[in-house]
């Protein structure tokens, strides 16, 4: 999609109708992952693909149709791997495609929605593909603000606070709810496109804590790089696959890497040498989140030395230091649920009491 906006935005800004459909949602192997589009314009012109070329005749025509019509449709193309390569589709997958038409009158935050993503912005798009509300119907989410309907107000609220969280992640996805944004219900499918890369965690440290981390940090989404000076430590086979792993002096290996408001960064090497040169870096550029293991000893020596560093008091208030919530956390797999809720619950404001014990909307809005 990000390849074939600036042609969907042309058209759009002429006013030019167009059809635009999108991959939905897959199973088995297939070519294109949910997110991937294909567009028809004015003269028939073709920008984008949805399946490699397997189906993208039958795609043409729905495009075509949808425009005409002014209906949108959900289709799903898929065949055994006995007959894919006969009919079409020679992975042996499924992919279920939205295909509807594009206006300014229909969809009237398209052309905000490109110039987010042209400049980098985050924005997530969530579009009914399915139920009672109107199919093809799009709202428009970013951090601060919406525009659009998908047909009920408490629809859209409900679809708003889901749209930020997965924005958050950078994540893309179909999510169900009732027709008014009961969350317990599933009469309405949502697909929420995410416009963000997913977000970084750095993990400090190749220690047994460090595979507990990245691993619930791969498992809520984050791209995690595992950084560590020791060689014999830093090992692919020691951690999830997915997950980066870097021999490298922390410190000089944070320097050459960026980072921003959404990156988290955990600092398990629990030693000076590594951890106060790194965590000088650290404290000093953008991060969601900073979190260093230790005892409050180790706490209190940590931030002396840092202040030698010349680190000032508002750099080292960022720390999160010893790490995580109190869960009474023994072993790395607990200790790494109690990292993960901290971090959970400062990028929401949560306050990491038992819900139990407090009152109020489970889910207040950001």
């Amino acid at each position: 999609m990000r390849d074939i906006l600036p042609a969907l935005n042309g058209w759009y800004t002429r006013r030019t109708p167009f059809g635009l459909a999108t991959v939905v949602a897959v199973s088995r192997s297939t070519p294109r992952d949910p997110g991937a589009a294909m567009a028809v314009g004015p003269d028939d012109e073709v920008v984008g693909s949805v399946s490699g070329g397997c189906v993208e005749g039958a795609v043409f025509e729905l495009a075509r149709e949808v425009v005409a019509t002014g209906e949108a449709r959900l289709e799903t193309f898929g065949y055994s791997d006995d007959d894919a390569f006969a009919v079409g589709l020679t992975c042996g997958g499924e992919i279920t495609l939205l295909v509807r038409p594009v206006t300014p009158e229909r969809d009237p935050s398209f052309g905000e929605v490109a110039e987010s993503v042209a400049a980098g912005r985050p924005v997530t798009v969530a579009t009914v593909i399915d139920g009672p509300a109107p199919r093809g119907a799009a709202l428009a989410v970013w951090p601060d603000r919406v525009s659009g309907t998908l047909g009920t107000p408490g629809l859209d609220a409900a679809v708003t606070a889901d749209a930020r969280g997965e924005l958050a992640l950078g994540a893309t996805g179909v999510r169900h709810y009732g027709a008014h944004g009961e969350r317990r219900e599933d009469d309405v499918a949502v697909f929420l496109h995410s416009f963000a890369p997913p977000p970084r965690m750095l993990v400090f440290g190749a220690i047994d804590y460090a595979a507990a981390v990245a691993r619930i940090g791969d498992f809520l989404g984050y791209r995690v790089t595992v950084c560590d000076a020791r060689p014999v430590f830093a090992t692919a086979k020691r951690f999830p696959p997915g997950v980066e792993v870097v021999v490298d002096w922390p410190h000089r290996y944070l320097r050459g890497t960026d980072t921003d408001e959404r990156t988290v960064v955990c600092v398990l090497t629990h030693d000076p040498k590594f951890d106060v040169p790194l965590l000088e870096e650290a404290l000093r550029r953008p991060a969601a989140y900073i979190g260093a293991m230790g005892s409050r000893r180790t706490h209190d020596e940590r931030a002396k030395r840092l202040a030698e560093a010349g680190v000032g008091d508002a750099e080292t208030a960022r720390l999160r230091s010893p790490v995580g919530l109190d869960l009474g956390a023994r072993t790395p797999e607990e200790v790494a649920v109690s990292v993960a809720a901290e971090i959970v619950a400062l990028r929401w404001g949560g306050s990491g009491a038992p819900l139990t014990a407090t009152a109020g909307a489970i889910h207040p809005p950001s």
